[in-house]
């Protein structure tokens, strides 16, 4: 009975495993902005597992560490980050970077002070190249024009705006679960001069009614 009953707990921890696993809710790159603390363009230089101190039992945590060579921070502190962190895996939401300083990223994550940042598999992280030009505009001024606004997204159609400072993001339901989409890459949800929200699409400077400052 002891064997049979340790052959069952084995069983079930295998099977358990794969609900361990990291999963993350789709959001607009503005909301990825928005809640980060630090967004950059930068590219991965070297990277090596380092010890982050130990969990409650006593086990050490293991961390990559990745060295960096920043090319333009959009939103953060003064001081260049010279160092990211993420998990060891992805199974544990740790975000892998290619090494070398060949590949160019945008990265946005949370802020560890002294030049230090944290990433996980849920934060934005994109080749820059897979970036449209209104995204790469965008980081500059017109996302942090809408941190204020709400971007729900839209499960299934029909679906509507409970508030005046919510903009739909319909790209989920139109275009067959797509975090890429259409809005995603060439729309941003920016505050109206009479406190409303709407999306903006486009690389010309939106009309003065629209807004009652100037885009960037």
């Amino acid at each position: 009975l002891p064997s049979l009953l340790a052959w069952l707990a084995v069983l079930l921890l295998g099977r358990a495993r794969p609900a361990d696993a990291c999963s993350c809710s789709p959001i607009h790159p503005q909301q990825a902005f928005c809640n980060a603390d630090v967004v950059i363009r930068a590219k991965a230089v070297s990277a090596k597992e380092v010890d982050s101190g130990n969990d409650i039992y006593g086990n050490p945590i293991k961390r990559i560490q990745y060295e960096i060579k920043q090319i333009k921070m959009f939103k953060g502190p003064d001081k260049d980050i010279e160092f990211i962190y993420t998990a060891p895996s992805t199974a544990v939401c740790g975000r892998l970077l290619d090494t070398g300083g060949k590949k160019e990223y945008l990265i946005a994550g949370k802020s560890e002070g002294n030049g230090k940042m944290h990433i996980t598999l849920c934060d934005l992280v994109s080749t820059w190249d897979s970036l449209s030009p209104t995204q790469k505009k965008s980081l500059n001024q017109r996302y942090q024009m809408g941190c204020e606004c709400k971007i729900s997204r839209c499960l299934s159609i029909p679906c509507f705006v409970s508030s005046s400072d919510e903009c739909l993001w319909t790209d989920w339901a139109m275009e067959k679960n797509n975090v890429d989409g259409r809005q995603a890459k060439h729309y941003a949800c920016i505050k109206r001069s009479d406190g409303s929200c709407a999306w903006y699409r486009g690389m010309a400077p939106p009309k003065q009614e629209f807004l009652d400052i100037e885009d960037p």
